[in-house]
């Protein structure tokens, strides 16, 4: 594998998900593969609604959640700036994808990721250069 690839949040939180054991393990592993091969990438938003999330939907205890958060941040962290909001408006207003859906979108490209792993986005699609991958299945929620 030697494709950059972004993670979006939920990928991360199937992660921890004990509720959904195949997608916890397809999460896992798909975190690991990207991890040791040095190909991961997120931003500050996907680390935020992390934290956000999984202390909030899957009770996970906060400094529990703090050191994942750290883990994370081992992956490469984008970090988005002026241009990046605007060009996610125009993502938004163009696609009609949430403002958050296309900075994650935006992050992604910016980034140099060719493959965005996220439940948000139809599978398959190329937006900009970058095609969603849904590692779930396929299909979109």
């Amino acid at each position: 594998m030697s494709d950059r690839s972004f993670f979006d949040t939920n990928v991360l939180l199937y992660a921890d998900d004990e509720s959904a054991p195949a997608k916890q393990r397809r999460a896992r592993d798909l975190v690991a593969e990207h991890r040791r091969a040095g190909t991961g990438v997120i931003s500050l938003q996907v680390l935020q609604e992390y934290f956000v999330n999984v202390t909030r939907k899957l009770h996970v205890d906060p400094s529990t959640a703090r050191r994942k958060v750290e883990l994370l941040a081992e992956f490469d962290v984008a970090a988005p700036v002026i241009a990046d909001i605007l060009a996610a408006v125009d993502l938004h207003r163009l696609h009609g994808f949430s403002f958050w859906d296309a900075l994650v979108l935006r992050s992604a490209k910016q980034s140099g990721c060719r493959v965005l792993f996220s439940e948000d986005f139809q599978h398959g699609r190329e937006i900009d250069g970058v095609t969603v991958v849904n590692p779930f299945g396929g299909a979109a929620v």
